[in-house]
């Protein structure tokens, strides 16, 4: 299949319903609001084809861009590559759930990310951290640094409340990930949610609310799924 082929399969799926949900979510067009499940078929047609995947991204078209995800092949992707998605990632359902989930498969992802995180930049900043969450929630627990990811939880103690917000979103969801799925560091992000105490998000605006992260890991605790890993993280 080529960039024509795939346009025309995943405009004919679109659906409005689901276009306003993601547009809601900070989409803009040009987009057709496919459902995330139903590009599997067309995975099956393309397989991994990074070249493709490069097309598809440099559409500008939201759907586009998420299967470009789905078919990126993460270790033929530079630095270089990962540093144009994000520059392309114009809101966190691409930076975080196209451009972080693809690195995360890389041999080159907490590099990349460390870097993300340093950069003071919202979205890319949420990239990086919620690299770590896909990262920690899919392989094994020895393939850390414990010194690594204990400052990590120190960096997000010191530093989350005064974060972008959609940093924020991600450096929570990174204190969970490491009390349900890091296991050799799981009392110490437990500490650190309760040191954090609430964070809160949109401040200053109707919609402002606090993230429930000590509730989610508690959840997390009651259902046994401490030591929780992914087989996929991608679909």
């Amino acid at each position: 299949m080529n960039l024509e082929s795939v346009m025309q399969e995943l405009e004919a799926l679109g659906k409005e319903r689901t276009k306003k949900i993601y547009m809601s979510n900070g989409a803009h067009e040009p987009l057709f609001g496919v459902a995330t499940g139903q590009m599997k078929p067309i995975l099956r047609k393309t397989k991994l084809n990074q070249t493709l995947a490069n097309e598809l991204y440099a559409t500008g078209n939201y759907d586009a861009m998420y299967f470009a995800g789905v078919i990126a092949e993460p270790n033929v992707m530079t630095e270089a590559d990962y540093e144009r998605w994000m520059e392309g990632a114009y809101f966190y359902m691409l930076s975080d759930y196209v451009v972080a989930v693809t690195l995360s498969e890389s041999d080159i992802a907490q590099e990349v990310s460390d870097k993300w995180i340093a950069s003071g930049d919202e979205l890319k900043m949420s990239a990086g951290w919620s690299c770590y969450c896909w990262l920690l929630g899919n392989r094994p627990d020895s393939q850390f640094s414990e010194d690594k990811i204990a400052g990590m939880l120190e960096l997000v103690k010191n530093t989350i409340h005064d974060a972008p917000e959609r940093a924020k979103y991600a450096m929570s969801n990174f204190l969970y990930t490491v009390a349900v799925s890091y296991q050799p560091l799981h009392d110490q992000a437990i500490e650190t949610v309760n040191e954090v105490g609430q964070i809160e998000v949109n401040r200053g605006t109707p919609k402002s609310k606090f993230l429930s992260t000590s509730a989610n890991i508690q959840k997390a605790i009651d259902k046994g799924q401490i030591g929780f890993k992914r087989k996929h993280v991608r679909c």
